[in-house]
Formats: structure tokens, C-alpha cells, sequence
């Protein structure tokens, strides 16, 4: 049995094309089944919407009223389905990302103007925060994916993007600056500004691991401001390397005598059920394994 819909098409275009044959002929029904669709949208309102005369069709005074609605959702319709297919061969879309600012910074320009030259009609939404914030995100849909330090939370589906070490900073006039790596050890009970927020991070846990336990003065997620009381000499610390590109400040920037690294990755709920764009974009991420 047709839909409602299917029945306001045959409607709208039997009086816009004068004849139930025209507007079969326009929609691809036999005739009768044209009449068959308005007698059953009559049936339906309880009204009569036309007149079936010498001159073709002819509205009724129910149906004048009733003819602009009609062709409203017809037109919504089609409005609808245009805007499936933009999205079925990806002329628009939007991919909202859950990110932490290093990111941002250093690795989403790039990704995005690759993307944007085959996909120019594409928008963006970024969320900046840190790595429990985007995981909440992601959980809740706030987010399509989001970059995280992995491992992350097990139901999620993950692609392992770059095995990215962690550096000592120091103020340029430190006494172990000029050491080729820096001692781990040496930052136990030095001032330490820590890049964390929330939940422990990366830092903390290498600290941990190495029984290392810095006096910790400043805690921030803003990186920047890091590098700034480093500068200052305020203190020490160790940050990732990928937040240290293009850095702004005087700082000497070591390698730990003991390697230590976070695993960046992209996470999202459910690759399969993921919108077009998103999957696409993922095909212009970076696998850089190391």
C-alpha cells in the first residue's frame, strides 16, 4: 500500500499536470494507480480534493486550500533527498573531532588541507581538551572520533597513529643542560611544572615508574604556559615531542637517559555505523607507526 507521501505526489502533480495520465506518466504509475492514490487520500481527510471533468482535473475549494501543504512536503522531500545524495557522494558533511591542542597545532592542518582538496564542501568542528574530556565525548557522540593517548577505554575501535617520545625541558643556564641526555633522576625533588589535568597522564606515570618524585610547583594542561615558567626558570619538565615543534621560547630540549613515549591515536565508538565523511577522513590519516 502506498505511503501518505507517495499519495501527495500523485495529488500535487495531477493538478499540476492537468491529468491523472500525465502524472502517471511523470511518476511512473499506470493511470489507475493514480486515481486510486487520491480516492485513498480523500478517503484518508475525509474531503474532496478534485473534480474529474472534460477539462482535465480541477481542484475542488477543499482542495485549493489543501494544495499548497501538499506541495510543501513534496518539495521537502525532494529537498531531503538531494541532500541524501550530496552526502551519499560527500559534496557536504561535517566531522566533528575531539582533540588535545598538540594536535591541533602540529598534525590537523596538515590532514585537513590534504582532505579539503578532494572534499572542499566539508565542514569542521574541534573540540580541544584533554585526553578523559575526549574520551567522554566520544562516548556520548559529542564527538565522531578523537585523538587520544592509547590504550583507551576497551569498547572503543582504535587506529595507532605515532609512538611520540617524551623530552626533558630545561631553562637554558641549567647546570645539565649541556648533557647530551637528560638523567631521569635528576628531577627528584627538583621544581617541576606538570602537564596534566584530571586524571594522571603520560608524565606522572613515567615519573612513577622510575621512583622519581619532582616537588611539583605548577600543574596546567596549557603547554605554553609550561614553556614560558621553564624559560623563566621557575623549574623543569617533560613534555612530548610533538608539542615541541616550532617552540617559541628559549628552553634546552633533552632526550630522557631513559626512553620514554605516549602512543597517539584515533579512537571512535563504531567505525562501521560512522558518517561517510568520517570514514573517508580517516583514509588521510597518517599511519606513521614510529
Amino acid at each position: 500500500m502506498e505511503n501518505n507521501l507517495q499519495k501527495l505526489m500523485a495529488f500535487v502533480a495531477a493538478v499540476e499536470c492537468g491529468s491523472f495520465t500525465k502524472a502517471a506518466a511523470r511518476l511512473n504509475y499506470s493511470q489507475s494507480g493514480i486515481s486510486r492514490m487520491i480516492a485513498d487520500l480523500e478517503r484518508d481527510w475525509g474531503v474532496a480534493l478534485v473534480r474529474r471533468g472534460r477539462a482535465g482535473v480541477v481542484l475542488t475549494s477543499d482542495g485549493v486550500r489543501l494544495l499548497p501543504y501538499a506541495r510543501e512536503v513534496c518539495q521537502a522531500q525532494g529537498r531531503l533527498q538531494a541532500r541524501v545524495e550530496e552526502l551519499g557522494e560527500l559534496q557536504s558533511g561535517l566531522i566533528r573531532i575531539g582533540t588535545f591542542s598538540s594536535v591541533a597545532t602540529h598534525w590537523l592542518p596538515g590532514i585537513i588541507k590534504a582532505f579539503q582538496r578532494d572534499y572542499p564542501n566539508v565542514d569542521y568542528e574541534l573540540l580541544l581538551g584533554d585526553y578523559t574530556e575526549i574520551e567522554s565525548w566520544i562516548a556520548a557522540g559529542r564527538v565522531d572520533c578523537g585523538f587520544l593517548r592509547l590504550p583507551t577505554r576497551p569498547e572503543f575501535e582504535t587506529l595507532f597513529l605515532e609512538q611520540d617520545p617524551l623530552l626533558a625541558i630545561l631553562p637554558p643556564d641549567h647546570p645539565l643542560a649541556g648533557q647530551q641526555r637528560f638523567p631521569i633522576a635528576a628531577f627528584d625533588g627538583a621544581p617541576f611544572m606538570l602537564l596534566e589535568k584530571g586524571a594522571k597522564a603520560e608524565i606522572s606515570q613515567v615519573l612513577e615508574r622510575n621512583g622519581v618524585r619532582p616537588h611539583v610547583h605548577f600543574t596546567t594542561w596549557d603547554d605554553y604556559a609550561i614553556l614560558s615558567m621553564v624559560e623563566s626558570g621557575l623549574g623543569l619538565s617533560i613534555l612530548p615531542e610533538l608539542i615541541l615543534r616550532r617552540v617559541p621560547y628559549q628552553v634546552a630540549i633533552r632526550p630522557l637517559d631513559v626512553p620514554a613515549y605516549r602512543q597517539i591515536g584515533l579512537a571512535l565508538r563504531d567505525s562501521k555505523a560512522a558518517p561517510k565523511a568520517v570514514r573517508r577522513f580517516i583514509e588521510y590519516l597518517p599511519c606513521r607507526n614510529g
